[in-house]
């Protein structure tokens, strides 16, 4: 009897944090980049307050299901036990995205969706993790994703399983994942062909924009930087028009996620913002 009631205990923990009663956000460490040059960004060392970047994942909880947005940069193979798994020379990470998920009672296979702001090898490296999931993509960025040959900016590997994923294409400038206007997807390209970011309103914090890669430094906006590496720049500029508007417009806290100093500042997991 003790251990049938401990059961329907863990069972009811377990139940309440896969359908919390409004809009949860937790934040994941899934490495680091340590930039060798940043000259692309247009930016000397000077300017910058760190050359690092941070490179977080997420997981949005809503009543009605769940979205992973951005799943690092070292896939959770190539992490050793209590080591330090590299990519790409620069690219590191210590901390394993779905051992971070279980921690708060979540499976990869419980992922109601799965959406990248873009398919740069430092935010598609856990994806095949996900493959049960529906994928929202547009069709722009999920050309590219399977190009022959592929793109030398990512790790084809790493997303391979979604190729027979359940998609959904994203046809809309919006697209509102839940529909309750609570979690949001939108366009801006330019950073790559189908480059998004993700807005999320949350009843105590209030609207954040999460950033993909719209930008990489804070001082990149300020300055108003746009990187020499931009699959369009003229598209990177408008898009980042668009969005600053929209953060005046909605009074949206902007989240840069390679921004290594805020990122540090954040909440991570176990923790989540409502």
């Amino acid at each position: 009897m003790k251990s049938r009631a401990l059961g329907a205990i863990l069972l009811a923990v377990f139940s309440l944090a896969q359908a919390p009663a409004s809009v949860r956000l937790y934040v994941f460490d899934c490495g680091k980049l340590d930039i060798p040059d940043i000259t692309p960004y247009q930016m000397t060392r000077a300017q910058v307050a760190t050359n690092v970047m941070s490179v977080p994942c997420f997981l949005i909880a809503h009543p009605r299901g769940t979205l992973m947005w951005d799943v690092g940069v070292v896939p959770d193979r190539l992490i050793p036990p209590g080591g330090t798994g590299t990519l790409r020379g620069y690219g590191t990470s210590t901390k394993k995205l779905e051992t971070q998920l279980r921690e708060i009672g979540y499976a990869p296979a419980d992922i109601t969706y799965l959406s990248l702001s873009h398919f740069h090898w430092d935010h598609v490296g856990n994806a095949n993790l996900f493959a049960g999931a529906t994928w929202l993509v547009s069709k722009a960025e999920r050309d590219v994703m399977f190009s022959d040959p592929p793109s030398a900016r990512t790790e084809p590997e790493n997303f391979s399983a979604l190729k027979t994923s359940r998609t959904t294409i994203i046809t809309t400038a919006d697209y509102d994942v839940f529909g309750d206007g609570s979690v949001v997807i939108k366009s801006a390209p330019g950073h790559s062909p189908g480059h998004q970011v993700l807005f999320v309103r949350l009843a105590r914090t209030g609207p954040i924009v999460l950033s993909g890669d719209l930008y990489h430094y804070p001082e990149e906006r300020v300055l108003r930087k746009v990187p020499t590496t931009e699959f369009n720049r003229e598209q990177s500029a408008a898009s980042r028009a668009a969005v600053e508007a929209f953060l005046t417009r909605t009074r949206a806290q902007l989240w840069i996620e390679h921004d290594f100093i805020s990122n540090a500042k954040l909440h991570k997991s176990p923790r989540y913002y409502e």
